[in-house]
């Protein structure tokens, strides 16, 4: 059962340790992705403040997904996102950026509408591509771009 949101019982004080909605409440407050601020955009994605080319600092391709808490397809995408990084924990670091919170960087990347996507392969430079997208695409991307750079579209930086 995937919830697009955390169950109000997952908050419940009075849950028992015996409890089968445990394990459920557990997995919700587990999750793959990486939630990042604008500093930790900075030290372990790209410098924008101080750098004028792209340079990754990660060690395996990347999406970072622009959203927000209220956004409805942001809230969709969310469970495949999720379940990607599990399918690719150790290919692709999947990584959350509130643009309500975060919102120099969403400035800094020209973020106009949300979810927006970038996608960040070892080699060559990042795309954006905004919208909702369903669990296939995001899979044709890691596998035929991140995955596989001999088809990216991207020069080599």
């Amino acid at each position: 059962m995937t919830f697009l949101f955390e169950p109000f019982w997952c908050n419940l004080h009075h849950i028992s340790t015996s409890s089968s909605l445990l394990p459920l409440c557990f997995k919700l407050s587990n999750m793959a992705t990486i939630k990042l601020t604008t500093d930790d955009f900075i030290d372990q994605i790209f410098d924008y403040r101080n750098e004028k080319e792209w340079k990754y600092k990660g060690s395996k391709p990347a999406i970072v997904d622009f959203y927000a808490d209220w956004c409805g397809p942001c809230r969709m995408v969310a469970p495949a996102l999720e379940e990607l990084s599990e399918e690719y924990a150790d290919q692709v670091n999947i990584y959350k950026v509130d643009t309500d919170k975060e919102m120099e960087i969403s400035a800094a990347f020209g973020i106009q509408s949300i979810p927006s996507f970038l996608f960040i392969p070892m080699k060559g430079l990042p795309s954006m591509e905004p919208g909702a997208l369903p669990k296939h695409a995001f899979k044709q991307i890691i596998e035929e771009h991140l995955l596989n750079p001999e088809n990216a579209n991207n020069t080599e930086s």
